[in-house]
This record gives C-alpha cells, structure tokens and sequence, in this order.
C-alpha cells in the first residue's frame, strides 16, 4: 500500500542542541505539522536526550527516540566515550567525528517520514561553520537526497536551513524566528553536558560563543 504523502509535514533530526533547535523553529514556521526524531546513539552525555525531549514537549512537537547504540560499537569516538579525549589534530578529523553519523540518521530518519506520510526531512548540518565533518557537506546531502528517493521510492526533500550560514547568521536566524532567548538558555551544544552557554571551553562552546558575540556586536551597532 503506498504511503500518503503530506507535502505540509516534516521531520526534524533533533539533538536539543543550538543547531537543529533553531531548524525545529524553522520547519514549526513553515510546515503545518512537525515531528522530531532523536537517536540514542551511547552519547556521553543523558542529558542531551533530556534536553531534547524536554524542549519537544514544551513545543508540543511529537517526539520519537530511536536507538542507534549499536553505531557506538561500531566506531567508538569522543563523543560516546570518555576515554576519548576531544581533540583535532592536523590534517585530521576530530576526535568527535562519528563514522556514518549522518548517514544513518537521515536514512533512519527518512524510513520513519515515509512511515507518517511527511516528506521534508529537516537537519542542521552545515558546511561553513563546521569542524571538516565529511557528512556536513552539502554535496552529501544531495546525494542522500536522491539515493533515499530511489531506495524507497518516496519523494523526500532533505532541507538544510544552516548549510550556507555561520554562527553568527544562525543566532540571527533564531532570533528572527523569535526564538533568540529560547535557543540560548534551553539548548545544549557543549561537548561537556552543560546547557545553554556550556563549559564555554570546549570546540563547541567556543564556535557557539563566537558566532554570539559577532551577532550581538552586529545587532549593537544596527541600533546606533
């Protein structure tokens, strides 16, 4: 039997992190129903599957969990494993590169909008302000793209509303979608479990915290 197509429903792959909490912003703005989709993939860190659930209710999105702990097996990294320090050597993807990520959660993620008749898959990925993570690209976005329509025969639509942005133009994007204050005291980005500004140490602190400070000095300075 086949599925009935909701070209007004999306999924969004949702981490409770700054990223995809500013994409489930976007799609609730331009999609009539959303759900959100995070896997439990071993991550060091409960919280983050916390943080998204929490962030789901209190939005009243649909929130699916699905277990991917077997990717954790398959290639141990630092962000499933503490004796795994995070760090990026030259000529080297960071230690907080997980092999297939991407791939397996969008391809997952495109069984279960097949499933609930949607057919936008929406996901944070981004090529500009990224740390050379393979499965960021924009060209392996499109390619799943058209892999996932041939291998199921369904006509998925992978949107990527940050791939062209850096941090500074996301906060900018969060705050035109009224969502400023939320993504910032609700989120977790930090490699180290904390939420909303983080250790303010780690990779994904800094980048975050960057990309804050430019948008405010820009926002400052329209104002004058």
């Amino acid at each position: 039997m086949n599925q009935t197509v909701n070209r007004s429903k999306a999924v969004v792959v949702f981490s409770g992190g700054q990223d995809s909490t500013t994409c489930l912003f976007w799609a609730l703005d331009r999609f009539e129903e959303v759900e959100a989709v995070t896997f439990n993939y071993g991550q060091r860190h409960k919280l983050e599957l916390e943080c998204a659930a929490a962030i789901a209710r209190d939005l009243g999105v649909r929130h699916h969990v699905l277990d991917m702990s077997l990717l954790n097996q398959l290639a141990p990294n630092a962000l499933t494993r503490s004796d795994i320090p995070i760090r990026q050597e030259e000529g080297a993807l960071p230690t907080t590169f997980v092999d297939g990520r991407n791939l397996l959660f969008l391809s997952f993620a495109a069984v279960l909008a097949k499933q609930i008749g949607a057919n936008h898959i929406v996901t944070g990925v981004c090529e500009t302000d990224f740390s050379g993570y393979p499965d960021c690209r924009d060209v392996f976005i499109k390619s799943l793209n058209v892999t996932l329509n041939l291998a199921m025969d369904y006509p998925f639509v992978i949107d990527t509303p940050l791939m062209w942005l850096d941090k500074a133009e996301t906060w900018e994007l969060a705050d035109r979608l009224g969502a400023f204050e939320f993504v910032r005291e609700r989120t977790m980005t930090c490699y180290n479990g904390i939420i909303a500004d983080g250790c303010g140490e780690c990779p994904a602190c800094r980048l975050r915290r960057n990309g804050l400070e430019r948008y405010l000095a820009k926002k400052e300075a329209a104002r004058r």
